[in-house]
């Protein structure tokens, strides 16, 4: 009876007029070519860390847990990969977000620990590395924004009838996106509070 409903299903589909196959492919390259704009931009500011850390290592007494952290976390969001195949895993996309989400919040302490030190701020190869930086955080939010509208338009497609008994046949599953919680995280600096805590010169 199962497999009479899965034949059925099949000829409905390939059946109807456009069952959406060729719009499965040129929205599943479409939403793999956004998500490698994402990386490319997250990959970019992995890129500027070590300089910015250089730079800021530069500056006497620094603050060593913070650049202790903006090190780790930078590692720890290079080591996760999340690969076209796996945009259809949520538990995947969610470590992935949580990771770069983590790295942007230790650089944000960062900039804003930098505040503190004059010599810093006045430094030219900092304030560089620091416009960089800003560019590289609205191209993220473009890419992800970019990412967003294509696997909305893929997974629209997927769960819609005709084109959900195609999805169905084809085994095209729904793509993870970016979750409203952690697209806050990611853009929302950490709170600090520095009363008292300017260092001693």
């Amino acid at each position: 009876m199962r497999r009479l409903a899965s034949v059925a299903a099949v000829a409905v589909a390939l059946s109807t007029a456009g069952c959406g196959y060729n719009d499965f492919q040129r929205l599943d390259e479409q939403s793999k070519a956004a998500w490698a704009e994402v990386l490319n931009q997250y990959q970019r500011r992995a890129d500027l860390i070590p300089n910015l850390v250089a730079t800021v290592k530069g500056e006497a007494n620094f603050e060593q847990e913070t650049l202790t952290k903006v090190i780790e976390a930078r590692a720890k969001a290079t080591s996760i990969q999340v690969t076209p195949e796996m945009l259809a895993d949520p538990q995947a996309m969610e470590r992935f977000q949580q990771a770069q989400g983590q790295l942007g919040s230790a650089l944000s302490r960062l900039l804003v620990v930098a505040e503190n030190y004059p010599n810093l701020k006045a430094n030219q190869a900092f304030q560089d590395l620091r416009v960089q930086l800003e560019g590289t955080e609205n191209r993220i939010t473009v890419a992800r924004n970019g990412y967003i509208k294509a696997i909305q338009e893929y997974n629209v497609l997927a769960r819609s009838f005709p084109t959900n008994l195609t999805a169905m046949v084809f085994s095209y599953a729904p793509k993870a996106g970016f979750t409203v919680a952690n697209e806050q995280a990611i853009s929302s600096p950490p709170a600090v509070d520095f009363s008292g805590s300017a260092p001693k010169r």
